[in-house]
């Protein structure tokens, strides 16, 4: 909530709007840290994953009810269970204004492995039938690129009027700062959830390749396990950081020490909206290489900051891996061209202008004309 939605509780507060932040997993670190940001922590009990019929309803009547207390003019959530049962529970609680910010469909949207297929498509099926249900209870939906809205449409989840196209959920460019190119050693960099469906495998994969050839190369990966099914165990991780194939460094509250000391990022991953990880990575003026795939190629220009593969291969990938080494030069170049398009493109207070005139909480005219298409 600091981190991706930080910026947008600063801005909600300054436009003195009384901002209350819901969470089911709030410390005493994260409480102070959302006061300081000008808001007012309230936890709510959600469970991250699992549908358990029974379980969920009574977190949605809890949900309700806490809303009905507090009393807002509008609400606004994301992340999967939050946007079904947070708009559900706004609805119930009689809030007006309700509106999502869907980041990304998640595991039970990506093209489905032969081993989880049957489940990862009844819970497609599930997830479809309560996002209809959920969002046409809303007056907005925002969405990070053109495939999730068509998949949205399509499945008849939201219409046309309801759709908001961000440009990402952006970055605070004067934080990422550009960062002088890296290049001894050369060192390729992951980071984000540790799941299959990031492309964890294919990134240990192409390290393991690349490393025969240039045993100097560093492959840094940073993040934790996590609940989700797709999940990477703690005992690979362990195991891939003991044969020395990468780097390992679990998750990381300040990922710009990292960025500083990385020549290219990385991110093989299967879907994505509009990944947070690379619009921070290019901002710091990193090349990146990902695949061309939801939300992924909306990063990258291939051929200007950086190359597109396609999704599970390895061989593309550690061959793109491959070229940044035998052409160092391109390192700092399309660096660049990654600082060029952040700016133009992840700059989060101008996309956060655009959701706060979407609220009505600021007239259109102050939104950069660039950025004024609803999509």
């Amino acid at each position: 909530m600091v981190n991706f939605r930080g910026p947008l509780i600063r801005a909600l507060a300054n436009a003195e709007i009384e901002v209350f932040t819901f969470a089911p997993d709030f410390d005493e670190e994260l409480r102070s840290a959302i006061i300081k940001l000008g808001a007012k922590p309230i936890s709510y009990h959600l469970s991250r994953t699992g549908l358990n019929p029974l379980r969920d309803l009574a977190d949605i009547v809890r949900l309700s009810s806490l809303l009905k207390n507090v009393a807002p003019d509008a609400t606004l959530a994301y992340f999967i269970k939050p946007v079904i049962y947070g708009s559900i529970a706004s609805w119930q609680a009689g809030i007006p204004l309700r509106y999502s910010l869907i980041e990304g469909l998640g595991f039970a949207y990506t093209s489905p492995d032969v081993g989880h297929k049957t489940r990862r498509l009844a819970i497609r099926l599930l997830v479809t039938a309560l996002y209809r249900v959920a969002l046409t209870r809303n007056r907005k939906v925002f969405f990070l690129n053109d495939d999730d809205i068509k998949d949205f449409r399509d499945r008849r989840i939201v219409r046309s009027e309801q759709v908001v196209k961000l440009d990402g959920i952006g970055v605070d460019l004067a934080e990422f700062r550009l960062a002088p190119a890296f290049i001894k050693p050369i060192t390729f960099l992951m980071m984000g959830r540790l799941l299959r469906d990031k492309g964890v495998y294919e990134f240990v994969e192409a390290a393991r390749t690349v490393r025969r050839q240039f045993a100097n190369v560093r492959f840094i990966l940073l993040g934790s396990t996590d609940a989700n099914p797709s999940s990477v165990s703690l005992r690979e991780l362990q195991c891939w950081n003991d044969e020395k194939i990468v780097e390992w460094h679990g998750h990381c509250s300040d990922v710009r020490p990292w960025l500083s000391q990385t020549s290219v990022f990385v991110l093989p991953s299967y879907r994505e909206g509009l990944p947070r990880s690379t619009q921070e990575a290019m901002a710091m003026g990193r090349p990146v290489i990902t695949t061309d795939t939801v939300g992924c190629r909306d990063t990258v220009e291939n051929g200007r900051n950086g190359f597109l593969v396609p999704t599970k291969d390895v061989e593309a990938l550690s061959t793109a891996m491959l070229r940044f080494i035998h052409e160092p030069n391109l390192i700092a170049r399309m660096g660049l061209e990654s600082r060029a398009i952040a700016e133009a493109r992840f700059d989060v207070h101008r996309i956060n202008r655009r959701i706060m005139s979407e609220l009505g909480i600021l007239e259109p005219a102050l939104i950069p004309s660039e950025v004024s298409d609803s999509g």
